[in-house]
C-alpha cells in the first residue's frame, strides 16, 4: 500500500527590520498592491502600504504560535464579547514588535510622518465604552502572558454612531469604518455556518430508539469569518480576533427582481446584513428587541460551532471539551450560548442531556459587570419562544432541574426558588439571561472586591446561596502599552530615565519611580511632560471646537458613557455653583480649572442625552462670561473613542470618577488616568477601593456616601429636599438650571430634570453634592502646592503597575481557565 506522506512546510525566513529594508518594502507594497507610484501618493495610500509590511511580520509569528497550539494540544481560551473597542492598530502593532523607530526612520527616509498617517486610521466601532475596552485591553494581554486564545464578536458595519453636537444635543449619525476596507482584517471563507431563527421542533426517534429533538428554522443566514491578529508585547504571542459578518442565503430573489420587485428582491440580503451593522440598536421598540436578540445569537451560535468544529478536528469527541475549552461570557449578552452549546451537543451531536449540560457548565466561565437589575437582560417569553424555539426547551429543561435540586438540596422557599428561577414570573413572563449565565457557568467573577461583594448579597444573592463556590473576584486592568507606553511616550521616556526598563515587562516595576516623587528635579521634567500633552489637548480641542484653553490651569476630566449614575450631572451642577462663588467673590485666589467632558449617550437615554445638553448650555454661559475672567471653562468634546481617549487621559490633572456608591462595577478610566499621573478625586465606588488601598489615602481624594450608606439611605427614606434646603450653594446651582438661566430659548428645559432631584434623588446627587464641593476645593488647595501635588500624581503613576490587565489575565488563567 503507498502511503503519500504530507509535504514539509519551511518557515519563512526572519524578515529584517532594518529601517532601509522596511522602507524598500513600503514602496513595494504602495506599489504592487495598492496600486500608486510614490510620487503621487496619498497620506492614505502610505498608511495602507506600511499596514501591510507590519502585517506581514505579525503573519509570520501569528501562524508560529497557532502551530505551536497544536502540536502542544494546549488549552484554548474563548472570550465571546459583544464589544471589542479596539482603537486604532498601527501603532500599537508596531509598538509591541519593538519596530517603532524602525518604521519612523523608514518612513522618514521616504518624506513621510508616522504621526500625520497614524492619525487617518479608523478606530474600529466595535464598542460603546468601558465593556468593550476592557475586551480589547484582555485580548491584548492573553497575547502577552502567553494565552493561546481567540476573541469572537461581531463585525459591526457601523458601530454604535458617531457623536455630533447640533446646538448642544447629542445628534447619532452612522460610523463608516469599514467604508474603505480594513487592511487588518482576512476573510475566513471556510469558517462560514448557518444560523437559524424562528420555526419549529420536531421529535423523532434514532435508528437505536433513542429520542431526539430536530430543530427546523423558518430563516437562516450565513456567519462569515473576518479574522484579525492581536499581537503581544515584543510579539511574543499572536492571537485572533474573529468577528462575525451576516450574510444571505439567497443575496437576490431573481424572479422577483425580473418581475420587477426591485427593492423586495433584496429583502433577505437586507434583513441578514441588519444583523450586523449596528451596535445597540435601541430596544424600546418590539423590532429592536428583536434584532438584539437575533444579534446574541447570532454571533453566539456562529463562535460556538467554530468552537466545536475546532475541537473535533483535534480530539475524538467532545468528553474532552472542558479539559481543552473555557469559554469566559463577557456579560450577559452571549449568555444564550449555555443553552445553544446544550442543543449543540445534543441535537447535533447526539448526546444525552445530562451529559452536556455537565459538559456545558464545566466548560463556561461568566463575568458580570453590573449591579443593575435591569441591565442584566431578560426577553420576553413570547418573543424568545418564537425566535430560539427549541432554546426556549432546554432553558425549561435547565429550569426544571434547577428548581428541584435547589427545593431538595437546599430546602429553598418559594421566594428564594422565584429568584433563582431563569423565568422571571412578576408581571410578563421573561427569560433571565444573568441566571442563565450564572447557572451555566463554573465561574462567576466580578471584577472589583466591592463588586464581587455586593454581587454576593444582591442581584445574586440566593443563586450564591445555592452555589456558594461559584462567585470570585477578578479586579480589571489596562493594558499598559498601550495606554502608557504609546498615549504617553514622554511619560514613558522620563519613566526610562529614572529607573530602567523593566516596567516596560512588568508594569508593577514600576514601584521605584517613588523614590522620585519628592525630588524637585523629576517633579519639574514630570511637570513638562504633562504641560506637553495639555497642550496637545489644548490645541485639538481648539482645532475642532474653537474653543481656547489655558494649559496652565488644572484639567478636570471626567470621559465616560453618559449614565445618571456616573453623575456627569453631579459634576456640571458643582461647575454651576463654583461658577456664582467665582463671580460673587472676585477678590478670592480661585484656582484656574478647565473641566472637560465627553461620552456617548444611548440614543433613546432621554436623561442622558438632556444632561449632554446641559453641560453645552452651562459651557456656552461660562465661557462667554467676562465676569469669569478665564479662571473656569467648561468643554464637551464631541465624539468620544479611543483616539480621543489617548490624547486626553495623558492631558489630565484631575480624574473624575464619581459615580453613585454601588452601582460602578469596576471602572478602567480611573486606572488609565492614575497610571499617566492624574489625581482621582472619587466616591468609594468599584475599583476606585483597590486604588485607594494601592496608591495610599494620601493620594486620592475621596468623598459621599459609601455602599453601604447608599442603601441604608434609600431603605431609610431619603429626604433630598431637606438636603437642598440645608445647602445654599446646591439650591441656588439648581435654581439657576431649573428656571432656564442657562436655557433661555426653552425656561422649563431642565424642570423634570431637578425635579427628579428634589422628588427621590436616586443618584445621590444632592445627599453628595456638599462633600464633593468640599473635596474640590480640598484638590485646589493642593493645587496651590505645586510640589506637593506632583509628589501625590508621580506616586500614583508608580503605585498603578497592580492595576496592568497582564495581571488580571494571569488571574483569570491561574484559577479560571486552567490554561497557559
Amino acid at each position: 500500500m503507498n502511503t503519500v506522506s504530507k509535504p514539509v512546510i519551511p518557515s519563512p525566513a526572519p524578515r529584517s527590520s532594518r529601517p532601509e529594508i522596511l522602507a524598500e518594502e513600503i514602496i513595494e507594497r504602495l506599489t504592487y498592491r495598492i496600486g500608486k507610484d510614490a510620487k503621487v501618493a496619498k497620506p492614505h495610500d502610505w498608511l495602507t502600504a506600511t499596514i501591510l509590511v507590519v502585517r506581514d511580520r505579525i503573519i509570520d509569528k501569528w501562524m508560529a504560535s497557532t502551530r505551536e497550539v497544536y502540536a502542544t494540544g494546549a488549552k484554548r481560551v474563548y472570550y465571546l464579547s459583544l464589544e471589542f473597542l479596539i482603537g486604532r492598530l498601527m501603532r500599537d502593532a508596531v509598538s509591541n514588535l519593538g519596530l517603532m523607530e524602525e518604521v519612523r526612520d523608514a518612513l522618514t527616509s521616504l518624506g513621510v510622518d508616522i504621526n500625520v498617517i497614524a492619525g487617518l486610521e479608523p478606530d474600529a466601532a466595535l464598542g460603546n465604552g468601558g465593556l468593550g475596552r476592557l475586551a480589547a485591553c484582555f485580548m491584548e494581554s492573553m497575547a502577552t502572558v502567553d494565552v493561546p486564545a481567540y476573541g469572537y464578536g461581531i463585525r459591526y458595519v457601523h458601530g454604535l454612531f458617531r457623536q455630533q453636537l447640533a446646538d448642544g444635543w447629542q445628534v447619532e449619525l452612522p460610523e463608516n469604518w469599514l467604508a474603505h476596507g480594513n487592511p487588518w482584517e482576512f476573510e475566513r471563507r471556510e469558517s462560514a455556518y448557518e444560523i437559524g431563527f424562528g420555526g419549529a421542533v420536531e421529535f423523532i426517534t434514532t435508528h437505536d430508539d433513542q429520542p431526539r429533538y430536530v430543530w427546523k428554522p423558518a430563516e437562516r443566514v450565513i456567519a462569515a469569518a473576518f479574522d484579525t491578529p492581536v499581537v503581544g508585547w515584543r510579539g511574543k504571542r499572536v492571537n485572533t480576533l474573529r468577528l462575525w459578518s451576516a450574510q444571505p442565503i439567497d443575496p437576490i430573489l431573481l424572479d422577483a427582481f425580473n418581475a420587477g420587485d426591485h427593492i423586495g428582491a433584496l429583502r433577505e440580503s437586507n434583513k441578514a446584513e441588519s444583523l450586523t451593522r449596528v451596535l445597540y440598536p435601541a430596544d424600546a421598540t418590539p423590532a429592536g428587541q428583536e434584532l438584539r436578540l437575533r444579534q446574541e445569537f447570532f454571533f453566539s451560535s456562529a463562535s460556538l460551532q467554530d468552537i466545536l468544529r475546532r475541537h473535533l478536528q483535534q480530539y475524538d469527541d467532545f468528553t474532552s471539551l472542558p479539559d481543552k475549552v473555557a469559554i469566559q461570557l463577557n456579560d450577559t449578552h452571549p449568555a444564550v450560548s449555555v443553552a445553544e452549546l446544550v442543543r449543540l451537543l445534543c441535537d447535533v451531536h447526539g448526546m444525552d442531556f445530562g451529559q452536556a449540560w455537565d459538559i456545558t457548565r464545566r466548560t463556561f466561565s461568566y463575568t458580570n459587570h453590573t449591579l443593575l437589575p435591569e441591565a442584566l437582560e431578560s426577553w420576553p417569553v413570547p418573543l424568545f419562544e418564537r425566535l430560539l424555539p427549541r432554546h426556549m426547551q432546554i432553558v425549561y429543561a435547565i429550569n426544571a432541574k434547577i428548581l428541584l435540586d435547589a427545593r431538595k438540596s437546599k430546602n429553598f422557599s418559594d421566594s428564594e426558588i422565584r429568584s433563582i428561577s431563569l423565568i422571571e414570573e412578576s408581571g410578563d413572563r421573561r427569560v433571565r439571561m444573568g441566571n442563565l449565565a450564572f447557572i451555566g457557568s463554573h465561574s462567576i467573577n466580578g471584577v472589583s472586591a466591592l463588586h464581587t461583594d455586593l454581587m454576593k448579597v444582591t442581584v445574586f444573592a440566593d443563586l450564591h446561596k445555592l452555589y456558594p463556590d461559584r462567585i470570585n473576584n477578578k479586579t480589571n486592568g489596562i493594558t499598559p502599552r498601550r495606554w502608557l507606553q504609546q498615549c504617553n511616550p514622554g511619560l514613558t521616556d522620563l519613566i526610562r530615565e529614572a529607573i530602567g526598563e523593566e516596567f516596560l515587562d512588568d508594569a508593577e516595576k514600576l514601584r521605584p519611580l517613588e523614590a522620585h516623587a519628592s525630588d524637585p528635579s523629576f517633579q519639574q521634567k514630570f511637570a513638562a511632560v504633562k504641560r506637553a500633552n495639555k497642550v496637545a489637548l489644548s490645541n485639538l480641542v481648539a482645532s475642532r471646537m474653537g474653543v481656547k484653553l489655558d494649559p496652565s490651569a488644572m484639567f478636570d476630566i471626567q470621559i465616560k458613557r453618559i449614565h445618571e449614575y456616573k453623575r456627569q450631572l453631579l459634576n456640571i451642577i458643582e461647575a454651576v455653583a463654583l461658577y456664582d462663588q467665582i463671580r460673587s467673590h472676585p477678590e478670592l485666589d480661585w484656582v484656574p480649572r478647565v473641566k472637560l467632558f465627553a461620552g456617548k449617550a444611548a440614543p433613546s437615554y432621554y436623561n442622558a442625552k438632556l444632561i449632554i445638553k446641559l453641560i453645552n448650555d452651562v459651557a456656552r454661559t461660562i465661557n462667554n462670561d467676562p465676569s469669569v475672567r478665564g479662571l473656569l471653562k467648561v468643554v464637551f468634546v464631541p465624539n468620544y473613542n479611543v483616539s480621543l481617549a489617548e490624547v486626553m487621559v495623558p492631558a489630565a490633572d484631575l480624574s473624575e470618577q464619581i459615580s453613585t456608591a454601588g452601582m460602578e462595577a469596576s471602572g478602567t478610566g480611573n486606572m488609565k488616568f492614575g497610571l499617566n499621573g492624574a489625581l482621582t478625586i472619587g466616591t468609594l465606588d468599584g475599583a476606585n477601593v483597590e486604588m485607594r488601598d494601592n496608591v495610599g489615602e494620601d493620594n486620592i481624594v475621596i468623598f459621599g456616601l459609601r455602599a453601604d450608606e447608599v442603601s441604608k439611605v434609600r431603605s431609610d427614606g431619603h429626604n433630598p429636599r431637606a438636603i437642598i434646603e440645608g445647602s445654599r450653594e446646591l439650591s441656588q446651582a439648581l435654581s439657576a438650571i431649573g428656571s432656564g438661566v442657562f436655557s433661555p430659548d426653552d425656561r422649563n428645559r431642565y424642570t423634570a430634570l431637578i425635579d427628579g432631584i428634589y422628588s427621590h434623588d436616586w443618584f445621590m446627587v444632592a445627599a453628595d453634592f456638599d462633600a464633593y464641593a468640599q473635596a474640590q476645593r480640598d484638590v485646589d488647595q493642593i493645587w496651590t502646592n505645586q510640589s506637593a501635588w506632583y509628589t501625590k500624581t508621580i506616586n500614583n503613576t508608580a503605585r498603578m503597575g497592580w492595576f496592568s490587565s497582564d495581571r488580571t489575565i494571569r488571574q483569570y488563567a491561574d484559577e479560571i481557565w486552567r490554561a497557559g
